[in-house]
């Protein structure tokens, strides 16, 4: 597992570790049932504090991207269906939200569409 941290982007750390291992568990980089480093080995490798780092994968185990196992440690979950599953759920209240406030289709993309820009920096 390879991650950067770069103070100069507007992004915060945590954010940046969350987004990182995210996308290297999605591409199978990082394989299902892969271990990741504790909490604090991470923060020390990244020079990072442990606050910030538990923030992360706090994020990252909501997600269903990883999973603690207690004493075992934190690894990979099989669950990237699980984050899809959750997607979709989010996104059949969204549908139902928008064709109650009487939007329509165009309109309810396009405020997806925005929300995304702006979640993901673009």
């Amino acid at each position: 597992m390879t991650l950067k941290i770069h103070i100069e982007e507007g992004a915060p750390p945590y954010e940046q570790v969350r987004a990182q291992i995210s996308e290297q568990a999605r591409s199978g980089e990082l394989p299902v049932g892969h271990r990741l480093p504790t909490v604090r080995g991470l923060a020390e490798s990244l020079g990072l504090a442990a606050n910030t780092v538990a923030k992360a994968y706090r994020a990252l185990e909501t997600d269903g991207v990883i999973e603690t196992r207690g004493r075992n440690g934190t690894f990979v979950a099989a669950a990237g269906s699980a984050a899809e599953r959750e997607a979709a759920t989010a996104a059949q209240a969204y549908a139902e939200r928008v064709r109650r406030l009487g939007l329509g289709e165009e309109a309810a993309l396009s405020a997806v569409r925005d929300a995304l820009r702006a979640a993901y920096g673009g």
